[in-house]
């Protein structure tokens, strides 16, 4: 007789756990499957999330989740750039190894199982007793449960549409050109094209370094991002991974089945990250199939879907507007809007923005007279979008 559970969930990120949380919390039976040897791993994500942003998932990330705290993110076009203070908004780097942990250990106290190196090779509905059930085929055997998650991520969407997907490489790097306060981006369409490149620092002297883009080989690209910097460096640990930046899917159920994190395309379309959307993504997913098995109701799954685009589809709606302008806007659009930036418009933006939802920041950087003539003339009245 196979193992049976309320609620299965493919995948051991933020977002599979999270959702494995609540489900236990309230007394159901939820199994996690992971893939992979550990949670935590691959580390692909970068970490940037705020203070704010972890308190709203329900967290108190422990010492050693917090590798830095960010005081300051400079922003570089080819030959232009400007400095962001960060530190109103309370901005940290966390060590998703560390931080995931922390949430599995959550939902296992709740009384959710996990098991790693368990990998999904199907998954179907089956009438069983008179009720519709899931029969999810692993590696260790078929499990049974009322409802199935996919928290698969990025490899579960690429099954439904490759157009979003940019290829993008990540190396852990020891060198003395960090700094530890400031987050670096740097946009040249040639180079990165649709996407930048970045510095994340976890220490002094230490960082994630990554680069993304449309059609480019991610390890030569950061390769030559790496050298033009001019000073030695030792890389300690690569990362090789697709990032979807087309937003969300339309519809996260499918009958017993619900799509979270990025799995769902809850990851931003400007930055790719997605702790916090992601995250609230389990949250709302798990609390919706409560409420469903609570009342014997699948039609309440669908307040997962309700609650989540309450919270992001403005703020998501913006950021897709932002990534097609990124899209067609060449380097000296980018250099020349950079120039029209003032030093009152970047200390407005540095003590009002939010890091979780960036697009009012986005907003107001290319809110400029010289920044809205340079996009009129490429989008025409397309730009009211951004203004919603």
């Amino acid at each position: 007789m196979m193992d049976s559970y309320d609620v299965i969930v493919a995948g051991g990120s933020i977002s599979g756990l999270l959702a494995a949380r609540e489900i236990a919390s309230a007394g159901f039976s939820v199994a996690v499957i992971e893939e992979d040897s550990e949670i935590g791993t691959p580390e692909h994500c970068g970490g940037l999330v705020s203070m704010q942003g972890i308190q709203d998932l329900s967290i108190i990330p422990s010492s050693g989740a917090i590798q830095n705290n960010i005081k300051y993110a400079k922003i570089f076009s080819p030959s232009k750039s400007f400095e962001l203070n960060a530190v109103e908004q309370k901005v940290i780097v966390l060590d998703r190894r560390v931080f995931d942990k922390q949430i599995a250990f959550q939902a296992q106290k709740m009384g959710a199982e996990i098991k790693v190196k368990c990998s999904m090779r199907s998954v179907s509905q089956d009438a069983v007793s008179d009720t519709r059930k899931c029969t999810v085929k692993t590696s260790e055997g078929d499990l049974l449960s009322t409802y199935f998650i996919d928290a698969r991520g990025v490899s579960s969407i690429l099954q439904r549409n490759r157009e979003g997907i940019l290829q993008s490489a990540q190396y852990e790097v020891y060198t003395e050109w960090i700094d530890q306060d400031t987050v670096e981006v740097k946009f040249d369409k040639d180079k990165y094209p649709g996407f930048f490149a970045w510095v994340i620092p976890t220490g002094s002297g230490s960082g994630k370094v990554g680069v993304a883009g449309r059609s480019i080989n991610a390890a030569n690209v950061l390769k030559s991002y790496l050298e033009s910097k001019g000073e030695k460096y030792s890389i300690v640990r690569k990362v090789y991974a697709p990032i979807w930046t087309l937003g969300p899917l339309k519809n996260f159920v499918f009958n017993n089945t619900l799509v979270i994190g990025d799995a769902a395309g809850q990851t931003k379309p400007t930055t790719a990250g997605g702790i916090y959307t992601c995250g609230m993504g389990g949250i709302c997913a798990g609390r919706a199939i409560v409420k469903a098995l609570e009342e014997n109701n699948d039609r309440l799954l669908k307040h997962y879907e309700k609650n989540w685009f309450s919270m992001f589809k403005r703020e998501f709606d913006k950021m897709l507007f932002a990534r097609r302008l990124l899209e067609r806007l060449d380097n000296k659009a980018i250099d020349d809007i950079f120039s029209n930036i003032s030093n009152s418009e970047i200390k407005d933006v540095s003590t009002s923005g939010n890091f979780d939802f960036h697009s009012n920041a986005i907003t107001k950087i290319l809110s400029t007279k010289g920044a809205i003539k340079i996009i009129r003339t490429m989008i025409g009245s397309e730009i009211r979008h951004l203004y919603k």
